[in-house]
């Protein structure tokens, strides 16, 4: 009995092990699952801001005067973004900023022209593009919260990664830190509208 008393132990061991990674990899399963929901839903954010974007422009398009090259600019801006995409399964710092900055070059274009457009009041004072407007600012709104609540998952899931002694596993079981949005060059900001004097020059 003697003899298989290590062996036992060592046995022992290994299924203690064994039971330990899979409870821990069920955890790790669902933190990652919510972050990767919580990034579906901040691409459906931003492809909501990307479908406004045509309407916009067309109804923009319908005052001759109306500055062309701003209108190019934002449409693109939005191809350049919309051609970039993430796995969500494998969000890395590169990639995310990679993301980041095509979305901000939209944000960007849509910021000048949003200024423009303050120069037409027949423009200002079409109920149809005041709508979208609003509904961009909206959008943009959205984009923020639910970019946030991205960065409130992944920080859940991170901790989880990197605490002691999830660390020494996670890394075998095919669990990596996820990237952050960060809030730099203004991409966390919603253009401004000021719609006070909507309609004063009609």
């Amino acid at each position: 009995m003697k003899k298989w008393l290590p062996i036992i132990i060592i046995l022992g061991i290994i299924l203690l092990i064994g039971a330990y990674m899979a409870s821990l990899n069920n955890k790790l399963v669902v933190l990652d699952q919510n972050a990767t929901a919580q990034w579906a839903n901040v691409e459906s954010s931003y492809q909501r801001r990307a479908d406004l974007i045509p309407n916009i422009v067309s109804t923009a398009k319908g005052y001759a005067e109306f500055e062309q090259s701003t209108l190019i600019a934002v449409t693109e801006a939005r191809s350049k973004a919309t051609s970039v995409t993430i796995d969500p399964s494998n969000i890395t710092p590169e990639q995310l900023a990679q993301y980041q900055e095509a979305q901000a070059g939209v944000t960007s274009a849509l910021s000048r022209l949003l200024a423009v457009f303050e120069r037409y009041p027949d423009l200002k004072a079409n109920e149809n593009f005041k709508e979208l407007i609003n509904e961009l600012e909206r959008t943009e709104n959205r984009i923020n919260v639910e970019r946030n609540r991205f960065n409130d998952t992944a920080r859940e899931f991170n901790t989880k990664v990197n605490q002691f002694p999830t660390k020494l596993f996670a890394g075998i079981l095919g669990f990596h830190e996820k990237a952050y949005f960060k809030a730099d060059a203004g991409t966390e900001k919603a253009p401004q509208v000021n719609f006070d004097d909507l309609g004063k020059d009609k």
